[in-house]
């Protein structure tokens, strides 16, 4: 084989080499044109929540005064009961949303002061709205010291910070076609003010204090 016929047999194969990077580039390119073009048509929002009120049945914590030990094992607790009322708007024109399984549970201070409450399973079509009126329960609930002074220093202020948390899966739908499961988590401040002598036990005075919140909730998907 001559020199000649080996350098034509390199330049086929950097062309071969050239038109199948050329081609693997133009695939790509048109995927994301594709993504990109759907999105510009569906244009597609996470769906917003509001915490429209919560009613307290119960916040009173039993405090032993000492820090637990292993001959005074009995820790600080707490006991809840409120009933929370949540919103969920789907904004998206084209787009619903399956609501596959949300656990709704309270929150203070990063620990958990609640049992997790199941919504039931929902579907939310084009700018739908859905309310959710889930009670939330906790008794005697140990609390470390940090939480107990932290308590005790919001209930000189007159009012505590409760999160209402939801974590859940929620799926995409556009048509017919329906999307893996998706994360979502919400989060919704809650002030609850405290009544009555500050000097006494914390605790809500009175059953069933009701407060009107409407406060939009933080949502990440």
């Amino acid at each position: 084989m001559s020199a000649k016929d080996c350098g034509h047999h390199e330049d086929e194969g950097s062309h071969l080499l050239r038109r199948i990077f050329a081609g693997i580039l133009g695939f790509i390119i048109l995927v994301l044109f594709v993504i990109f073009l759907i999105w510009i048509i569906l244009r597609p929002t996470k769906p917003r929540f509001v915490l429209q009120d919560a009613t307290v049945y119960a916040f009173n914590v039993s405090s032993t005064g000492t820090v637990p030990s292993p001959t005074s094992p009995t820790p600080n607790t707490l006991t809840v009961t409120m009933q929370v009322t949540l919103s969920a708007h789907n904004p998206n024109d084209r787009i619903g949303v399956y609501y596959q399984k949300l656990d709704v549970y309270a929150s203070y201070r990063s620990q958990q002061i609640s049992l997790a409450t199941v919504l039931p399973p929902t579907y939310q079509g084009h700018n739908d709205f859905t309310v959710w009126s889930p009670f939330l329960y906790g008794t005697e609930v140990p609390v470390s010291p940090y939480v107990l002074n932290a308590l005790q220093l919001d209930q000189n202020a007159g009012a505590v910070l409760i999160n209402v948390k939801v974590n859940g899966r929620i799926k995409w739908k556009v048509g017919t076609w329906i999307s893996g499961r998706y994360h979502i988590y919400v989060n919704c401040p809650a002030y609850i003010r405290f009544a009555g002598d500050r000097d006494q036990a914390i605790g809500v005075v009175g059953p069933a204090v009701k407060f009107q919140l409407l406060q939009r909730c933080s949502v990440d998907v």
